[in-house]
């Protein structure tokens, strides 16, 4: 991994239950549990927004290791993650912890690593 400078997780979890991506409860846990699992620093006060009707939630967590963004839409079942950090981390069970909190039926992750040898490490669906 020399010229690294950082690991980037897009994650995409699709068949979700469009109650659970209304709820900015479920999705701030789903988030504060990525965070404590991988040992990640927050920075300041996490940025939410949640759409009005029946529209999703948005989220934005700054970390001392970069950041972690969320994006919920109920009308398609879909959830999208986006974490950069600037240092190798441990694997995360997204496929699990999506699954329970988010009736995730399908979830994609795409590894990508950042600078100067950039690409995408591994995609994986289940």
């Amino acid at each position: 991994m020399e010229n690294t400078v950082g690991i980037e997780w897009i994650v995409d979890a699709s068949g979700c239950r469009p109650s659970a991506l209304r709820d900015e409860g479920v999705i701030r846990s789903v988030v504060e549990l990525a965070i404590s699992e991988l040992g990640l620093t927050v920075l300041g006060e996490p940025c939410w927004h949640v759409f009005g009707g029946m529209g999703g939630v948005t989220g934005l967590v700054m970390l001392t290791e970069s950041h972690l963004a969320v994006h919920t839409y109920p009308e398609d079942g879909v959830a999208t993650f986006n974490l950069y950090c600037c240092s190798v981390r441990p694997e995360w069970s997204w496929e699990d912890r999506l699954s329970e909190a988010l009736g995730a039926s399908d979830v994609t992750i795409r590894t990508v690593r950042r600078g100067a040898h950039a690409g995408t490490l591994e995609a994986t669906m289940r």
